[in-house]
């Protein structure tokens, strides 16, 4: 194949999302309610979010149609596009074949309106009027604001200190779509005032903001929450964008060797790459899918696999995931999308059965990579993405020194046309790379055995 973009038409997009969890290797544990520790049902559920969802949470059916609605406003975008890297290839001087699945051409800029379009018409049929939500590097935020822009649903965003400081213009896209955006911990909440109080000066986490956001949910009737990633809905939702890769790879006669993706909580790693699962899981195709992670937050690399609360509050249900401790605060490493402490259940649980491999890569390497990514390809990538790039360069740098012909493909989940700020201070030796101490792992195992 000479072209470097591969397409579909609008006629060729997936009609439904793949909800993988009636092929797992291994049923997932339950969800437990967050004070009694008893399995919980649909109606503890239901003050947060629309019946709907809740019933795609549960589901065990293997394919869910995409509503019309839905489809129409995704058509503003996808396909996306399935990008040969030629140029990168060049420079590496490898026999590998990259490529890259490219969802920055959304309008936020990222996969995150994959899910956020689909949870906004959700709410709207069941009457929301109002919309609470986290977000981390502000990807998230930015898209719900964009959907439910769409659907005339009011969307308030509780955004990650850190990331509120480091990327004011993505509070601004937020605005510009109609949403409220704060900088958490804020004095709105009980959950915020009580960080605030601890510790004036925290950077926040989106463990803490997912406190602020739940529990403004609850407290009002018009409103319910909506999570950006971890949950099998939202990871169902964007299994669109693995759909779409098999359908490009058959036009290019093709077949990915390796897929490498980013992880926060595991929503743009799971669409690219949950389509690909059983094919693995059954031995019908021989393929190593990489989960890569920051060194500075390493859930699955050296996190527990443990029940724990998707929140720092202790308001959400517990969840069988690998963690760092819902108490646990990352550094203030510029991919603000993945300093979450959790992983999604699905991610977790391939993980932990060998069929996912983990790993977790330093700050200043990750913008080594994203710089020669831009430099050949042209694109920009997001901190978070890039962590992806720079595993799928060192493979396609193995694959110069052994002459093997792999087909790497990157998980390219957004552009990083807001993180300049971040490429500022790489490119004046400002960026130092950081490693969890162990010893906060441990601290973490310390308030978590009680759910071994």
């Amino acid at each position: 194949m000479d072209d470097n973009k591969i397409f579909l038409s609008e006629s060729e997009m997936p009609q439904a999302w793949y909800n993988i969890n009636p092929d797992l290797p291994a049923p997932l544990k339950p969800p437990l309610h967050p004070a009694t520790g008893e399995p919980i049902g649909p109606e503890m559920l239901a003050p947060i979010f629309p019946m709907a969802l809740i019933e795609q949470e549960m589901s065990m059916e293997r394919w869910i149609d995409i509503p019309d609605d839905v489809m129409d406003v995704l058509k503003i975008w996808r396909p996306s596009p399935l990008q040969r890297a030629f140029r990168l290839e060049k420079e590496l001087g490898t026999p590998a074949r990259i490529y890259y699945k490219n969802e920055s051409v959304s309008p936020a800029g990222s996969h995150k309106p994959n899910t956020a379009v689909a949870q906004a018409y959700y709410n709207k049929m069941e009457g929301v009027e109002r919309i609470t939500t986290e977000t981390g590097a502000g990807q998230w935020g930015s898209a719900l604001s964009f959907a439910c822009q769409i659907f005339d649903i009011a969307c308030e965003v509780y955004m990650v200190r850190v990331s509120f400081e480091q990327k004011p213009y993505r509070r601004l896209l937020m605005e510009t779509w109609g949403g409220t955006c704060y900088s958490s911990p804020t004095d709105r909440t009980e959950a915020g005032r009580a960080i605030l109080a601890e510790n004036p000066d925290t950077p926040g986490s989106l463990g803490i903001a997912i406190s602020e956001a739940v529990e403004d949910a609850v407290k009002h009737e018009n409103t319910k929450y909506s999570l950006g990633s971890v949950l099998n809905h939202v990871l169902m939702h964007q299994t669109i964008t693995g759909l779409e890769m098999k359908k490009q790879f058959a036009i290019a006669d093709d077949y990915p060797d390796m897929i490498v993706g980013c992880v926060g909580g595991g929503s743009n790693f799971a669409g690219f790459t949950f389509p690909y699962m059983k094919e693995k899981m059954d031995g019908e195709r021989e393929i190593e899918i990489i989960a890569v992670e920051p060194t500075a937050c390493p859930t699955l690399t050296r996190g527990l696999y443990n029940y724990d609360f998707g929140d720092n509050a202790q308001m959400t249900p517990l969840l069988k995931m690998f963690t760092l401790g819902h108490k646990f605060v990352p550094a203030p490493i510029h991919a603000g999308g993945l300093r979450y402490h959790g992983a999604a259940p699905q991610l977790s649980l391939l993980v932990n059965q060998g069929v996912i491999e983990a790993r977790a890569v330093q700050q200043q390497g990750v913008f080594e990579a994203a710089l020669m990514f831009a430099r050949t390809e042209g694109h920009l990538p997001a901190p978070e993405t890039s962590h992806a790039i720079r595993v799928a360069i060192d493979e396609a740098v193995k694959c110069r020194e052994t002459g093997e012909e792999k087909c790497i493909v990157i998980g390219y989940s957004g552009h990083g046309h807001f993180d300049l700020s971040a490429y500022e201070n790489f490119l004046s030796g400002k960026l130092v790379d950081y490693a969890l101490p162990q010893e906060e792992i441990d601290a973490a195992r310390d308030y978590l055995c009680q759910w071994e």
